[in-house]
């Protein structure tokens, strides 16, 4: 027996990946499902006993297919025999721990059929919204149209018809699970699963809820307002607990994600919490000096342009920046200077510079 090419995996395969093949397989082939091989179900178990067991992983690879899963036999070095094992679990007699930690046999049968909570908590939301670069600034509440699934207001979730009588389930007879006898390698076990008959409630409604056909909860389309804050960042995600959809037999909801996209501004571009523009001055302006106004996003500035000012030259607007997030204050306004330098010049206008020229500027 080659437990690498049993579970379909390779010798630098690493812990997770074998657990992953040995799911696979043991789903694939379990006696109790359509289709399943027990003698497929067994070699596989036998394969992953091997793998999963760092010792006797080490001891196959060293001695191949001479390995019987014994390191305490002949020559050995303390473990079990295997062939003793394989016969232990057709008899039914082996005990096999599927408690403690550590993950194996024990979350992979549960993973197949085990207990859930009937109480199952709802599926996240997520989706994404668009604003401009002023609501960014002010904040905003917007409203988000969502189809999902909610709560039905016609039994509160029961499911059951509110004028119907509730009994208690027979079959779980009011317990929410029921106990399932498996079959494996292994021997019989029990194993305790949700009761198909209530769903897990461990009651039953002789009539169901007309709005929902018994569900407890139904699909239709909703809108969400959503409060989005000033300052938030392009492609931030706000989170909105409750706000996703209903859970199964009175489970919380799940979350309601927005991930928030700002739409680029013409004249304004965010460098953290400053907003950077432009103004563009004449030559005479950057050469005297002048008073422009500048717009912000609040409102249009007076800003004073000292003389001899050069092109590309910064000047700052104090708090007409970005509202900073969760902290007090704002960014500032940054703008840079452009001084448009004439492209066309009329004839007295070429004397003149060409004399300041002979001035020295």
């Amino acid at each position: 027996m080659n437990p690498y090419d049993i579970l379909g995996v390779n010798k630098s395969s690493s812990d997770d990946e074998i657990k992953k093949a040995f799911r696979k397989a043991a789903h694939k082939y379990h006696p109790d499902k359509e289709g399943g091989d027990e003698n497929k179900f067994k070699e596989i178990n036998e394969a992953y006993q091997i793998l999963s067991n760092k010792e006797k992983r080490a001891q196959y690879d060293q001695f191949g297919q001479t390995f019987n899963g014994a390191s305490g036999g002949p020559g050995g070095g303390g473990g079990f025999d295997f062939s003793q094992f394989k016969q232990q679990a057709q008899n039914g007699s082996f005990e096999f721990n599927f408690g403690g930690g550590g993950g194996g046999f024990s979350d992979i049968f549960e993973d197949m059929y085990g207990k859930k909570s009937s109480r199952t908590r709802g599926r996240d939301i997520q989706v994404r919204t668009k604003i401009t670069f002023k609501e960014m600034i002010e904040g905003i509440t917007k409203k988000i149209e969502l189809y999902k699934s909610t709560t039905c207001n016609g039994c509160s979730g029961t499911g059951g018809d509110k004028n119907s009588k509730e009994t208690t389930c027979e079959k779980c007879k009011g317990s929410g699970s029921v106990q399932k006898v498996m079959r494996t390698m292994l021997g019989n076990f029990a194993q305790t699963v949700t009761c198909n008959d209530c769903e897990g409630r461990g009651k039953r409604y002789e009539k169901q809820c007309a709005d929902c056909k018994g569900k407890g909860k139904k699909d239709e389309d909703v809108i969400e307002s959503v409060e989005i804050p000033a300052g938030i960042n392009n492609g931030q995600t706000i989170l909105v607990n409750g706000r996703g959809e209903a859970g199964e037999n009175g489970g919380p909801a799940g979350d309601l994600l927005i991930v928030v996209e700002v739409i680029n501004d013409s004249k304004f571009i965010r460098e953290e919490d400053n907003i950077n523009s432009e103004v563009h001055i004449s030559f005479s302006q950057a050469a005297l000096g002048s008073k422009v106004d500048v717009e912000t996003v609040d409102d249009s500035v007076t800003m004073k342009i000292p003389s001899g000012t050069q092109s590309g030259e910064i000047f700052r607007i104090r708090n007409k920046g970005v509202p900073r997030l969760q902290r007090m204050g704002r960014g500032d306004h940054m703008v840079t200077v452009v001084v448009d330098v004439p492209t066309k010049l009329s004839r007295s206008q070429k004397k003149l510079i060409e004399e300041l020229t002979k001035e020295g500027l």
